[in-house]
């Protein structure tokens, strides 16, 4: 059953226009008036829904059933990261939805390669909302997270204060660093985690030791050296796996 994301509330017996993108989805798949769809909103669980009419571009459906149903992993993980460049992000975003990512933050850093401000940062933002949107379509989730606006990492320091249970792992090659198999253990995975990632190269030294005095732990993946889209992916999967982690399945 194809799933839709539609940001709107959502009621039983409520009518509406399906988003161009999907109504396009819709006819591609050939269905016919009475067929039956999954809608959801990010505001928890999902609907079973079914097209009512369909127009030479519009597609019309009627909410029917909320079902309480999650997928979440348990810890809300946001990524913090320095953006890796050309396409290398897109897949990042996609696959950081699928593996359970709250909330994504792209950075500016001192090594970054790919520079973003204004419009072109804006833009930029809200083609990887789209892609989290899809992901969440394609996966299952019923919550998008949220791809916050590009920021410097000297900005982010400024605006990020600690939340109470909230772990921060600086993910790295410090000496000094833990595997992440050390930090989780049976039982102790904190219910909020900030992964922060380097961009191609890695942070500089300065960013580092910033890094430290705001809590971040040095973690690392193991001895190989991964690349800027790979080492947040790596953890995130990690953590999903993780014995200590409880997912929100459907019931």
């Amino acid at each position: 059953m194809p799933r839709i994301h539609v940001d709107v509330p959502l009621a039983a017996g409520q009518s509406l226009a399906l988003p161009p993108g999907a109504a396009r989805h819709v006819q591609v798949l050939r269905l016919q008036p009475g067929a039956e769809l999954t809608l959801f909103n990010g505001l928890g669980g999902e609907w079973t829904a079914r097209i009512e009419r369909i127009g030479r571009s519009d597609v019309q459906v009627v909410a029917e059933t909320h079902h309480a149903v999650e997928r979440e992993i348990g810890p809300a993980v946001t990524l913090v990261l320095g953006m890796p460049a050309n396409d290398r992000m897109d897949t990042l975003v996609e696959k950081a939805v699928e593996l359970g990512a709250f909330a994504i933050q792209p950075l500016m850093t001192e090594r970054s390669v790919l520079r973003l401000a204004g419009d072109r940062a804006e833009k930029k933002r809200a083609h990887w909302q789209a892609i989290a949107v899809a992901a969440c379509e394609q996966c299952g989730r019923n919550r998008v997270p949220a791809v916050a606006p590009v920021a410097s990492l000297a900005g982010w320091w400024a605006s990020s204060q600690p939340a109470a249970g909230e772990a921060r792992w600086l993910l790295g090659f410090c000496s000094d660093a833990q595997a992440v198999a050390q930090r989780l253990r049976a039982g102790s995975v904190p219910p909020r985690l900030i992964l922060l990632s380097g961009p191609e190269g890695g942070l500089a030294p300065a960013e580092v030791e910033a890094a430290r005095a705001a809590g971040f732990l040095p973690t690392t993946l193991g001895p190989a050296v991964l690349r800027a889209d790979t080492a947040p992916l790596a953890a995130l999967a990690a953590v999903a796996l993780h014995p200590g982690v409880a997912p929100m399945l459907a019931s």
